[in-house]
């Protein structure tokens, strides 16, 4: 072969290498990530890592809301209200990489200021960068939701206006829906007469999750509440599964969330609601799942 020719064909084939699709593609990453560890900062930390950081779901700029549930006016060893410090876990995490602002608020059932106090969740999140809010009922606006159940309903604001939304439900059991996790948190981002919702709960959580479309839900299972949910009140009703599961599909986390309490993600209506509605996946087997120990 001449020279010339054999640069020739190294050339070509160079190209045709650069351009050709790789015959071994890299793994997708997790789409579930669920860290079992004693420290509730520390699992928080693992969780959002190993989903690829929080840059990943916070830009420089953002002005970031992250919804617990404070709904209850209980100490945190009772497991009413999200851990005070996997909320802390989120703002540090947010203003680490470069959120502009960090508002942590809840629409309460019991006294807001004594909910927010006991629950440990306003120390923690101020001492942590955020600001914490009360809901005003001023700043409610009737909005139309376009669900299927539900076509319009007053929702706060600050939920709208901001740039990112973190959902930090604890996981619960509930008379009403069996569980209360992710979807059932959004009852905390509206106002109005939030009893009628009971009448068809399993639609009403869906066609509010498909309305608030979380950035990032952030599941707080290191104390659980089994008996006389959502509020408790003994401790003897909580039990400790130091366990802290994130993803961005809110139906595959509030799937993984049913199977602490023995339940199968299909024997409850509002995920097989949610799939349907292709807000996410109930099916576990068909999820990417991580899980590590620290």
């Amino acid at each position: 072969m001449e020279r010339r020719d054999f640069l020739k064909n190294l050339i070509v084939g160079g190209l045709a290498l650069k351009f050709s699709t790789p015959v071994f593609s890299q793994p997708a990453g997790p789409e579930l990530t669920v860290v079992e560890g004693e420290s509730p900062e520390a699992i928080t930390r693992e969780a959002v890592k190993a989903l690829g950081g929080m840059s990943r779901f916070i830009s420089r700029g953002d002005k970031v809301l992250i919804k617990p549930n404070i709904g209850w006016d209980r100490t945190p060893e009772m497991a009413a209200c999200t851990n005070p410090d996997v909320v802390a876990a989120l703002v540090a995490m947010s203003l680490e990489s470069g959120a502009k602002e960090v508002v942590v608020m809840d629409h309460t059932i019991n006294q807001p200021k004594r909910c927010y106090a006991r629950s440990g969740i306003q120390e923690a999140a101020r001492a942590a960068g955020a600001r914490v809010l009360f809901t005003d009922e001023q700043r409610l606006k009737k909005m139309a939701l376009k669900g299927e159940w539900l076509k319009e309903w007053e929702v706060f604001q600050d939920f709208v206006e901001a740039d990112k939304i973190i959902n930090v439900p604890i996981a619960k059991v509930h008379s009403l829906s069996r569980v209360t996790l992710g979807l059932k948190n959004w009852l905390g981002a509206i106002g109005g007469n939030r009893n009628q919702l009971h009448q068809k709960i399993d639609q009403a959580v869906v066609d509010l999750g498909a309305f608030f479309k979380p950035t990032l839900t952030v599941l707080d299972a290191y104390r659980i509440l089994v008996r006389n949910g959502p509020q408790g009140g003994r401790v003897s009703d909580t039990r400790l599964q130091k366990t802290v599961v994130a993803g961005m599909d809110p139906v595959a986390v509030d799937a993984y969330g049913a199977t602490f309490f023995e339940l199968k993600p299909q024997e409850l209506p509002f995920l097989k609601l949610a799939q349907s509605r292709g807000l996410g996946k109930f099916e576990l087997e068909k999820v990417r799942i991580e899980k590590r120990a620290v």
